[in-house]
């Protein structure tokens, strides 16, 4: 029986388990569960007059766990640290280093894009000092982050209330949100009207929106201009006149990086970026196969480069051509360049491990949030290395007198990398194909209808999870890991609240912004966010030295911190009255500021402790106990659901929200959904469903 000499130290038991099946028994394999040393919680933990020296202690809970390493350590002749291809993969393995008394210049790093045998094998082939590049630009970021959170936040404290705090890359975010909010209540809606034309040609009706008049493009800004352009109009014969055909192609999106992959999550399979991450992990660090084994099925997911490698191209290559046929493959391999400037391309975009593994194949071994995602990652890695799709697009002008009305179409000529996906996006509309009948110049056509419709300007929308995740990344905010943690951590402090799958600012955030915006401008600059981050890119590629990265920040910084300190007045978060009576002692009830929100408290505090949450009535029975009403709560982190009023004697919740209208089918429930981008009302009692403007209409 052979007796180990190795120990191999990872993150997680998943991934332990994974890969000590690929090494064989000359090996252990063990889990640091994560971080095993940190910044203190009770204090800065960084002294400022040392060139801002981290003081890194041990994370509580964690003795057990070290002291399980350091005997494993002890009785082998070689420890390898495998953490993730990362930055903060390589700063854990650096700390466990510095704990085990291994020399980081010994060659016991080893980093794999992917869990696969083939990939662990090589990378134990290929050992490598710690890169303390890669370490200096990960302590840059906890530095910077703690002095911004650690000096900051105690003054908010202070001056404001108790429990409040600041952040970098969350500050930039919430004045995202607080910006877009300020823009729509701004907003001035402009009125502007359409006339479609419902035209018919055999037995194929189409539609032709207006377009011009004598020759000349006019917008409609009014019912007067409709009718003016209406009474030029002579019957319901139309004229085909200009007819113009073109071939179009449209290219696959490139292959998933890290924000990408949590953009399209969010559209098409409603998951929260955090979600997303979760089961990304796991994806990553393996999945029992049966027969197979474990296997990482998917390559490492925090990842902002588009690069794929030659063999994985290979792969892709001859499995398309052989599902789908030599055209369904371009002349030369894709290639698509990096996302933005700062991207960095040490990993491979995210892909499967194995493009013959297909998400049927794997049907019967994952959950069914797993199969969902991993298929996304399938479909999109398959299609970004496909032939472009080729649409022939069809454009016609008809003539009702001066009055000209133009129809577009398109229809697929070769679907492409079509054939397998096609990328979705924030408004939920989707490509299908619009045919328009063959047109000829000089035919004649009929209207069925002429419907002239009332419009007004839309504001900008607020940003969803995958608007601001793109936001963040076109600006160069913040890097792929630091997006699901940021988006979770100002719900969490209830900097925002989620209306509707949308961010909308609460009173503490926009309150915490704007004190933000007076005395620290440069943190919610996001120009400045960005730069820095650039900064850190520039300390791990070893071209800047970290603490002077730090110094020059604190310079500025810090005249920011001393004149905050006395120009800062101190702010009284007033209660506000209600009309709700105490239920325990008969005073009067006030609205508070608290860390989840507002509630309600009794006004005789400390004498009575009674509180409330608030509660909005949405006048619709319960359709569970037939005796209470539907009421709007809101989540811990902020998120809106409704239930009973009479919980928990009734326990009815539900995350779509309810309408007044019975279901016309089976008398119902109701509630609102929103599908590929249009308010639908559906019935929770049977089938049957209705866009939610068509029942408006209905209703008036």
């Amino acid at each position: 029986m052979d007796v180990a000499d190795s120990l191999v130290i990872v993150e997680s038991p998943a991934k332990a388990k994974t890969i000590g099946k690929y090494l064989g028994s000359k090996f252990i394999v063990k889990a640091s569960m994560g971080h095993i040393r940190d910044l203190p919680k009770s204090q800065i933990g960084v002294e400022v007059e040392n060139d801002f020296q981290p003081k890194y202690i041990t994370i509580r809970g964690k003795g057990s766990v070290l002291k399980e390493l350091r005997d494993a350590s002890k009785k082998v002749k070689k420890v390898y640290l495998a953490a993730d291809p990362d930055r903060e993969g390589e700063a854990i393995a650096w700390h466990l280093a510095h704990y085990l008394e291994i020399d980081e210049k010994d060659a016991c790093r080893v980093v794999f894009n992917e869990i696969t045998k083939q990939a662990v094998k090589d990378a134990f082939k290929n050992p490598r000092p710690i890169d303390m590049d890669l370490v200096n630009a990960q302590q840059a970021r906890r530095v910077l982050d703690r002095l911004v959170g650690y000096k900051i936040s105690p003054l908010l404290w202070k001056k404001v209330k108790k429990g409040l705090s600041a952040g970098r890359v969350q500050s930039v975010a919430v004045k995202l949100i607080y910006d877009r909010e300020n823009e729509i209540n701004a907003f001035v809606p402009e009125e502007y009207w359409s006339i479609t034309a419902h035209l018919l040609k055999g037995k194929n009706v189409f539609e032709a929106k207006f377009h011009s008049v004598n020759g000349e493009k006019k917008e409609l800004t009014s019912e007067a201009e409709v009718k003016e352009v209406l009474a030029l109009m002579g019957g319901d014969s139309f004229v085909v006149g200009d007819v113009k055909e073109k071939e179009r192609q449209r290219n696959p999106s490139p292959p998933f990086i890290t924000s990408s992959l949590q953009q399209e999550a969010a559209r098409k399979l409603n998951f929260r970026a955090s979600k997303t991450m979760q089961i990304a992990q796991q994806l990553y660090e393996g999945v029992d196969l049966g027969k197979e084994g474990t296997v990482g099925l998917i390559t490492y997911m925090r990842t902002d480069s588009t690069r794929i490698s030659p063999i994985a191209q290979e792969e892709a290559k001859e499995f398309i051509e052989g599902k789908y046929g030599s055209t369904f493959y371009p002349e030369t391999p894709r290639e698509y360049k990096k996302k933005s400037a700062g991207a960095q391309d040490a990993h491979e975009a995210i892909r499967p491990t194995s493009v013959l593994r297909d998400p049927e194949s794997v049907k019967a071994f994952t959950s069914k949030d797993q199969l969902r995602l991993y298929k996304l990652i399938w479909e999109r890695f398959v299609a970004s290395q496909m032939s472009s799709a080729v649409l022939d697009t069809m454009t016609v002008d008809m003539s009702n007198g001066p009055v000209v009305f133009r129809a577009n179409g398109s229809k697929l000529k070769f679907p492409g990398f079509m054939k397998v996906y096609v990328e979705g996006n924030d408004d939920g509309t989707t490509d299908e194909d619009r045919l328009l009948p063959a047109l000829a110049t000089g035919e004649g056509v009929n209207s069925t209808q002429i419907d002239p419709k009332q419009h007004f300007t839309q504001p900008p929308p607020r940003y969803t999870e995958a608007r601001l995740v793109r936001t963040l990344e076109e600006q160069g905010i913040g890097r792929p890991s630091t997006y699901a943690p940021t988006l979770e951590t100002i719900q969490k402090r209830n900097y925002v609240a989620m209306e509707e799958k949308k961010f909308i600012p609460t009173e503490l955030g926009e309150l915490v912004i704007q004190l933000m915006e007076e005395f620290f401008p440069e943190i919610l600059d996001a120009e400045f966010t960005a730069n820095m981050e650039g900064d850190l890119d520039h300390v791990e590629e070893g071209t800047q030295d970290w603490v002077n990265v730090i110094g020059d920040f604190y310079k500025s910084f810090e005249v920011r911190l001393n004149f905050a300190e006395e120009e800062m007045k101190e702010i009284e978060i007033k209660d506000e009255p209600s009309d709700e009576i105490c239920d325990k002692c008969g005073s009067p009830m006030v609205y508070k500021m608290g860390r989840f929100g507002k509630f309600l408290a009794c006004s005789g505090f400390p004498n009575c402790r009674n509180t409330k949450p608030i509660i909005k009535d949405t006048g619709v029975g319960c359709p569970k106990c037939a005796k209470g009403v539907i009421v709007e709560r809101r989540s811990k982190k902020g998120r809106i659901f409704y239930g009973c009023n009479l919980y928990p004697e009734c326990d009815y919740v539900s995350w779509d929200k309810p309408v007044s209208k019975p279901c016309p089918s089976c008398g119902g429930l109701m509630v609102e959904k929103r599908v590929k981008g249009e308010v639908q009302l559906h019935c929770t009692a049977c089938d049957h469903s209705e866009s939610a403007e068509e029942a408006e209409e209905a209703a008036e």
